[in-house]
């Protein structure tokens, strides 16, 4: 049994299609709020235990059994600390995966560890302590490290749209990787599939350059043939607007310390090699995702 969290997510979404299609003989069992918002076709395939996967009860019903599980923590913009947001949330889970003797977790991580911005990098920090909490467990573990994920542009579609402009806390021409939630889907599939494995690992995921976002600027204008340009924001402007839009201090604080660490190179300490890079470049993930977004 392979167990998938986040099932309507954007990575575990795509995640499980790549499970269902592979139509291997594991049955696939998913958590999920609520259900109808998986669509008929994936519901008539899988096994559905409603809820919450940071609730201890229902993580019972959802890992018995289970040989593997896909494991991404939702957003919890309110949360206390960006520790309670990871490891708090994840702490019923390493109680039941010792419990039901779960053997393999595939678990949606981040680049840094072992950089000297690992320890301040605010979300990033609290994502390396969650994966140390959950390999502790015993089970065999792949934590996939990514660096920015390019789909998180989606969030500004409508300022590219009627501005032509994105905007973020960082530099504009710091050269870093970035990946597309597709390629992530695809190798977290791989690793569920495969019970050949063991032991503790990381498993970047780097895509297949490095650009600045000044140079993700330029290749939005071309695709979307219309000028786009980045802007960076002051910290406390940035703060400002998460806060105002309900994000609790930490979490927002959070975002603002990961952006500082991502400047001074946090992204940046992993080789680039076949096995790290991912196929899909910034290009052609804006003809695909970005341009019928902007266009919609």
């Amino acid at each position: 049994m392979i167990v998938l969290t986040t099932p309507t997510g954007q990575i575990g979404r795509q995640t499980l299609a790549r499970l269902l299609a592979a139509d291997a003989p594991t049955p696939v069992r998913v958590v999920v709020r609520d259900p109808d918002r998986l669509p008929g076709a994936v519901r008539d395939h899988v096994e559905v235990v409603q809820g919450s996967h940071g609730d201890p009860d229902v993580l019972d019903k959802a890992f018995a059994g289970a040989e593997s599980v896909f494991w991404l923590v939702p957003s919890d913009p309110r949360a206390a600390s960006v520790d309670a947001a990871y490891s708090g949330f994840a702490r019923p889970a390493a109680e039941a995966l010792k419990a039901h003797g779960v053997r393999h977790v595939v678990a949606v991580s981040a680049l840094g560890r072992g950089t000297p911005m690992a320890d301040r990098a605010g979300h990033v920090t609290a994502t390396l302590a969650m994966d140390d909490l959950l390999a502790a467990t015993g089970v065999g573990y792949r934590a996939l490290t990514m660096p920015s994920f390019m789909d998180n542009l989606l969030r500004q579609t409508q300022l590219i749209k009627d501005q032509g402009l994105f905007t973020l806390p960082c530099t504009g021409s710091h050269r870093a990787p970035a990946c597309a939630t597709a390629d992530i889907a695809a190798v977290a599939a791989e690793l569920l599939l495969d019970d050949a494995w063991g032991g503790v690992e990381e498993v970047p995921v780097l895509g297949p350059e490095d650009l600045s976002y000044d140079d993700m600027a330029l290749v939005m204008s071309d695709v979307l043939g219309r000028p786009v340009r980045f802007q960076q924001v002051p910290d406390a402007e940035f703060k400002a607007r998460l806060t105002g839009a309900g994000m609790s201090d930490a979490m927002a604080q959070g975002l603002v310390d990961m952006a500082r660490a991502k400047d001074a190179g946090l992204d940046n300490a992993v080789p680039r090699t076949d096995r790290t890079s991912t196929p899909t470049t910034f290009r052609q993930w804006c003809a695909d995702v970005l341009a019928p977004a902007v266009r919609a």
